[in-house]
């Protein structure tokens, strides 16, 4: 059995009390004017999601309205969120992609 050092016992200790950062939700919004194929799109330009899945999400997005397009650390969220602003801006589209702490 291999013996512990006092400073390996310290690391470990230390490592068990540190709390994981927060995670973030990347939502999309649902709008009127956006087309479906855009939003699939930019599901798997940005998020690297396959053409099914994006086509799952996009749909829950216009069912209900909002969807989430994946879970990040907050600098991670926040250039997904500018990313798909910009993108849908450049290409003349109103959609939404908001974000909020993942609880």
């Amino acid at each position: 059995m291999p013996v512990k050092h006092q400073d390996e016992q310290a690391v470990i200790s230390q490592r068990a009390g540190t709390a994981q950062p927060p995670l973030y939700k990347v939502l999309l919004l649902n709008d009127d004017y956006t087309p479906m194929d855009f939003v699939v799109h930019v599901l798997q330009r940005f998020f690297g999601m396959d053409r099914e899945r994006a086509t799952v999400i996009m749909l829950k997005v216009h069912n209900e309205g909002v969807g989430v397009a994946g879970v990040y650390p907050r600098d991670i969220a926040e250039t997904k969120v500018h990313q798909v602003l910009e993108f849908a801006r450049s290409h003349q589209h109103p959609l939404q992609c908001v974000m909020e702490e993942n609880r």
